[in-house]
């Protein structure tokens, strides 16, 4: 009996229709190529004034785009804390805040706050903080971190506590004007293992659909196999769910790694397009390309497996903007993509001109 299935498996082989055998080849070759060729770097446009979104008051820090299918406005939702509190306040102070413009390079105009403090009682009820918005199945959902603890303001060094009290949440709304619903637990939790990659805290989601239906996350994940309060390594694993809100099913492998150090990537981008997965990663100090700290393309055809992009450098720590100048940063990090109908329109980063100077920017890309 085993003899004979072998023998029709061989036949089904044999019989394949040598056309229908050269298009799925043929097929694969263009999805390879497509995803070898892609070149972010080579889209990036010099930035109009009016998409730097800068506040005299606050910390800016993260933002988030999405165009609302009600009033079509476009809606960026950020992080924001007090700037008397200093830079590492935002552990403690942050909270996800909402703008709206009629385009998406702005100019923005606060809003309201989209995810105010709530108490400590809640996991997530002192602090809000990289958001990150998507239009999934006629819902918005606004995935974010939250924390608690002692609310006590430590700057120029961090609170450890919230900071190893960070989860991952989502909250969604049938418009980007809110209300928005909060959960009363986190869609990502640390691992109870604790030699696990998560076991000490998790952060920094993204999120994207997969071509079956599923939702991709990846996310950042801190160990406690280093000493504290830091602990580490620092990764990145992923977890896939049914829903967009979960329950997102760990899947335990570390992404973005690089052999012998225990921080290389930070702030990933997920998306799919063409056939395949991509993400934007902020590479921490040149692991990746020898830019040194810049954004890095990576691809993945099944979302779980990560490689270095053919044209990995995305952007160094220089920007153009629209009246010729150049400008160098101490930092530019958070990139989310923003697309409008189906194309890439915008590559949205946090920057840092100095420790003491932080603000969004919407880049336009070609």
């Amino acid at each position: 009996m085993k003899n004979e299935k072998i023998e029709m498996n061989r036949k089904r082989i044999v019989n394949v229709n040598p056309l229908a055998l050269c298009c799925i080849v043929l097929s694969f070759a263009v999805v390879n190529t497509q995803a070898q060729d892609l070149n972010i770097g080579s889209m990036i446009q010099p930035i109009p004034m009016s998409a730097k979104f800068i506040s005299d008051t606050s910390y800016i820090w993260g933002g988030t785009l999405v165009k609302s299918h009600i009033d079509q406005k476009y809606h960026l939702f950020y992080s924001r804390w007090p700037r008397r509190y200093g830079m590492s306040a935002w552990v403690t102070s942050s909270e996800v805040a909402h703008a709206v413009s009629d385009s998406p390079f702005g100019p923005f105009k606060f809003k309201d706050i989209a995810l105010p403090h709530r108490g400590a009682e809640y996991w997530d009820g002192m602090y809000t903080h990289n958001p990150t918005v998507h239009f999934f199945n006629g819902k918005y959902y606004l995935y974010y971190v939250g924390n608690f603890g002692d609310g006590k303001i430590t700057s120029p060094q961090l609170n450890w506590t919230h900071r190893n009290n960070q989860r991952i949440g989502v909250a969604i709304a049938d418009d980007p004007n809110g209300p928005w619903k909060r959960f009363d637990k986190p869609i990502i939790d640390i691992s109870s293992d604790t030699t696990a990659h998560d076991a000490q805290m998790v952060a920094n989601p993204s999120v994207t659909q997969m071509p079956d239906g599923r939702f991709l996350m990846v996310y950042k994940a801190v160990a406690r196999k280093k000493p504290q309060p830091f602990g580490g390594p620092v990764v990145h694993l992923t977890a896939i769910a049914d829903r967009p809100e979960g329950p997102f099913l760990k899947q335990n492998k570390p992404v973005f790694t690089v052999e012998d150090v225990d921080f290389p990537a930070e702030d990933p981008f997920v998306w799919y397009q063409d056939n395949c997965y991509y993400a934007i990663v902020k590479d921490m100090k040149g692991s990746f390309t020898n830019a040194g700290r810049s954004l890095v393309l990576f691809y993945s055809f099944d979302g779980l497996d990560w490689k270095l992009a053919k044209h990995p450098l995305v952007s160094d720590l220089n920007i153009k903007w629209a009246d010729g100048s150049t400008q160098k940063l101490e930092a530019l990090e958070r990139p989310q993509l923003f697309f409008e109908n189906g194309k890439l329109v915008a590559l949205l980063c946090a920057v840092n001109e100095t420790q003491g100077h932080s603000y969004n920017v919407q880049i336009p890309l070609k």
